[in-house]
């Protein structure tokens, strides 16, 4: 199945981020990561438009965490990654930083990360049925409101 990438961090961040670390750490030791900005996190304002006169507002802020990385391999061959994910751990958007250039640049653990990006779409779909289910169980059918016996105003 071809994921495209800018679906790759959502899906990583559905799988236990000691996974996505511990992959990330043992690429880490097989080839150079080079930090182009420090890894951080903090807050994000929510920015939504209202429908009727299409004015935007913030309706409140969110966590933010932002990583991006180049990596080499022992060739010389560099790929850049990136991740920008809605949560406040930095060292897992780095971790997914680095799976990102690894996985674009195809260099050595590819495969790897490709297979974990597999289980988290897996995970993903699998939360996603469960929100479905969730959904539909609290469904209320309001239809049979105005089909009330009439028996009090009698």
């Amino acid at each position: 199945m071809n994921i495209p990438r800018n679906k790759w961090p959502s899906v990583l961040c559905s799988l236990p981020a000691s996974e996505v670390r511990h992959l990330a750490n043992v690429l880490s030791g097989e080839l150079e990561v080079r930090d182009v900005a420090l890894p951080h996190a903090g807050l994000g304002l929510l920015n939504m438009r209202e429908g009727a006169f299409q004015e935007s507002y913030f309706i409140g802020e969110i966590p933010v965490a932002r990583a991006e990385v180049v990596v080499r391999d022992t060739a010389g061959y560099e790929a850049r990654g990136g991740a920008l994910i809605v949560d406040d751990r930095a060292q897992l958007a780095r971790a997914i930083a680095i799976l990102d250039a690894v996985m674009a640049g195809k260099l050595p653990g590819w495969v790897n990360a490709m297979t974990l990006v597999q289980q988290g779409l897996e995970a993903h779909q699998q939360k996603q049925t469960e929100r479905k289910k969730l959904l539909a169980a609290t469904r209320v059918d309001f239809s049979l409101l105005g089909q009330e016996d009439d028996e009090d105003e009698e």
